[in-house]
């Protein structure tokens, strides 16, 4: 998949849209009425199977052509496409309320989802404090909250967790630069950078 007519600089301002997959259901302002997100099982299957086809190729290609072809360009200070994401410890979105321990320095972090036969990542970000970062206010959240109701209409099953990748770089400019690599590697649905790439119905603002 090549994003030779993406602009990061363009971000699209439909983000307050009427919800997308055919919905009239306007959930950018009250994201207490995520009940009345409805859709069809078919079409939120075909947006998971689209996101993973595109990231089984990643994880496959090992020279990661698909990257060469992006309008990012390749940094020689640091190696996004050694970081595997899905051999990262799966921790629970709620670590902090339990005994897992998560190193408290510089980290990406990657929000997963896990179905029968496949994963696929639905975020990724930086932080100085990995121990700290996910366990305040995030937009994602409130994307993920949506995303699970709508599974949950639909009877289809599936598994959230977060990884935290240690060795990444210490000074936050060079993180930031990986981790936009990363994302426009990876194509993660919840970053504002690629929401209306999968055309993501989750999001509320």
């Amino acid at each position: 998949m090549i994003l030779e007519n993406y602009n990061i600089n363009n971000i699209s301002n439909q983000s307050r849209q009427f919800e997308l997959f055919g919905s009239n259901t306007n959930t950018s302002t009250n994201i207490q009425n995520t009940n009345n997100l409805k859709i069809k099982r078919e079409t939120l299957t075909e947006w998971r199977n689209k996101i993973h086809n595109h990231q089984l190729k990643i994880s496959k290609d090992s020279q990661n052509k698909i990257f060469q072809q992006t309008i990012l360009p390749v940094k020689k200070n640091f190696n996004e496409k050694k970081i595997d994401p899905f051999s990262l410890q799966p921790l629970s979105l709620n670590f902090w309320r339990t005994n897992q321990n998560v190193h408290n320095g510089p980290a990406m972090y990657f929000v997963i989802d896990s179905m029968v036969g496949s994963k696929i990542i639905l975020y990724i970000g930086e932080t100085n404090s990995a121990n700290k970062r996910w366990k305040g206010e995030h937009d994602c959240k409130n994307y993920l909250m949506n995303y699970k109701e709508a599974l949950a209409h639909n009877n289809l099953s599936s598994h959230q967790d977060i990884r935290f990748c240690l060795d990444v770089p210490k000074e936050v400019k060079l993180r930031r630069k990986l981790e936009q690599q990363l994302i426009y590697l990876w194509l993660p649905p919840f970053n504002k950078e690629t929401r209306d790439r999968w055309k993501t119905t989750f999001t509320n603002n």
